[in-house]
């Protein structure tokens, strides 16, 4: 349990959050959301005890055992991956140094004895001797094979280091779990895993996370930063953000009456809590959500984009033929003799562990690269708009918003950009930024805008997810749900693939799986295509 008490952060005149008084119960995993700076992982840290509230305090019982996931990816390259696990659980770390240092005296005397056996006894309480072998079943299960177990940290590569550093917060079954962006750098398998580990995570659990679905599927609980305040709401994300999107527009409704109010949120709840019985939630979670009141439902001061791509003209039936494709980076077969043909309302969402695969084929289908055989052809009445992964040559600029938009228009009127600028949350003077300073989060919103512009019958994106907050990515996946024209995306948000893509597509070195007219969740469960992909993959 963590119970917070009067817990406020003041960086100079800003003011994060004020007078916190929350508590954490064991049994719950809470979703921690907010927007963009509002101070999601500040918060993580306070309870984790790395910084100092400017007031109130963080009360944790004694001998509860804290575990965070580590964001230093070097902090542990001297050590092997599997003693980096270890360490996850200090005092049994220590005392096994300790153990092992003394057992390595020459002149061992009568006291070594003595605090030898103490050490012992203390190993076996935490049950050390099963230490390293836990530790290498997390390793697996979070997708690190045993070969590399005895490897210095500093030999994994980028995307390895973060399995490794999850593994390690999870090892030793820790009474308080604070995870920032777990699902980070994980391939699908690995993100249902960890959904898996924390629905039957006994203890108590906090999470920030951007994936809706990993949210939906974990959370007994959201803590909601909003108003400079921190509350929490019975049952998982979906529920708070449709109640509270429910809650604020009935709340604008002045003549509304509250017996009205209270009987549309109740057939809601019902409605929620009945689909929920299909969940992937531990049993014991879901008897939290009989216990939601309407009472409970507040609105949000979350401002969402609003995004809408629409076409200029509808394309013909011919949208895209690839013909016997091959390209190979560095000695690497990325896909060789691709073939495929996309057709007219297709929106093909494009997976596979392997992120540059799809982006070079992207880049291909764009100009940008070039394949080393095959050809490709666009239908004469396709026009395409792209969201590139890396949009770091688009801001090299010192234009406003503005201007840099104006660029991409042919309406060039003042208020024609603002206004369309406003639509993407850029108003009054934040419209007036340099464009080489903007956040990760800014800079997709104004790709986003140009891409509307151009009014495309054929739209492709490179994980347009990465860098925006919830309330910008349920905007995205709204638009990108209601676009009439064909697509091809590729994306880690597993409820973005679920809910628009109408075709799946994944390209291996060894060969495609194509399944027309099947969900992401069906193509992850299909027993045939886990063989398929078994075999791809060996």
């Amino acid at each position: 349990m963590i119970s917070v008490n009067g817990v406020s952060l003041q960086y100079g005149q800003r003011k994060l959050f004020s007078g916190v008084n929350i508590v954490f119960s064991p049994g719950n995993c809470y979703g921690l959301i907010g927007a963009n700076g509002s101070g999601k992982s500040t918060f993580l840290k306070i309870l984790s005890g790395e910084i100092d509230s400017t007031e109130g305090e963080v009360a944790i019982p004694p001998g509860k055992r804290v575990s965070v996931l580590k964001q230093d990816q070097f902090a542990f390259d001297e050590y092997t991956v599997l003693m980096a696990v270890v360490m996850g659980h200090k005092k049994l770390y220590d005392v096994m140094v300790e153990k092992d240092a003394i057992y390595a005296k020459p002149d061992f005397s009568d006291a070594d004895g003595l605090r030898a056996s103490e050490l012992e006894g203390e190993f076996a309480e935490m049950n050390g001797w099963n230490a390293e072998s836990d530790a290498a079943k997390l390793l697996t299960d979070v997708g690190i094979p045993t070969e590399l177990h005895g490897l210095n940290m500093k030999q994994l590569e980028s995307s390895q280091k973060v399995r490794v550093l999850l593994a390690q917060a999870l090892f030793g079954n820790p009474d308080i779990l604070l995870l920032d962006e777990p699902t980070n750098h994980l391939d699908v398998e690995t993100c249902l895993w960890l959904e898996d580990f924390l629905s039957g995570f006994e203890n108590t659990a906090v999470v920030v996370s951007h994936d809706r679905h990993f949210l939906d599927n974990v959370c007994t609980h959201i803590a909601d930063i909003d108003f400079g305040k921190i509350q929490i709401y019975s049952g998982n994300y979906t529920f708070w953000s449709e109640s509270s999107q429910l809650a604020l527009r009935q709340r604008s409704e002045a003549n509304k009456k509250i017996e009205d109010r209270r009987k549309e949120l109740q057939e809601f709840i019902a409605r929620f809590s009945s689909n929920l019985s299909k969940s992937r939630q531990a049993t014991s979670r879901k008897k939290v959500l009989e216990k939601l009141t309407v009472d409970e439902i507040q609105p949000s001061s979350r401002k969402y984009p609003f995004i809408h791509f629409d076409q200029e003209r509808e394309a013909g039936n011919d949208i895209l033929r690839i013909e016997n494709l091959s390209k190979s980076l560095d000695g690497q077969v990325l896909f060789e003799k691709l073939s495929l043909t996309i057709e007219k309302n297709d929106k093909v969402a494009f997976v596979g562990p392997n992120g540059l695969l799809k982006t070079m084929l992207f880049q291909i289908l764009m100009g940008e690269e070039k394949a080393d055989s095959g050809s490709f052809k666009w239908g004469v009445s396709t026009s395409r708009a792209y969201f590139p992964k890396d949009n770091t040559k688009y801001f090299d600029s010192t234009l406003s918003i503005v201007d840099w938009l104006r660029q991409y228009s042919e309406e060039k009127s003042e208020i024609f950009i603002r206004g369309f600028l406003g639509k993407m949350l850029f108003t009054g003077e934040e419209s007036l930024k340099v464009v080489n300073v903007l956040s990760g989060g800014e800079k997709v919103r104004c790709m986003l805008a140009r891409m509307m512009l151009a009014k495309p019958n054929v739209v492709i994106l490179d994980e347009p997810t990465n860098h925006l907050d919830l309330e910008s990515i349920t905007s995205l996946n709204k638009g990108m749900e209601r676009f009439k024209g064909s697509m091809l995306f590729s994306s880690h948000d597993h409820t973005l693939v679920q809910t628009v893509a109408n075709r799946i597509i994944e390209l291996t070195p060894k060969g495609v799986i194509d399944r027309i007219g099947m969900t992401f969740d069906d193509y992850l469960n299909d027993e045939r295509i886990k063989a398929q992909r078994k075999e791809l993959y060996s």
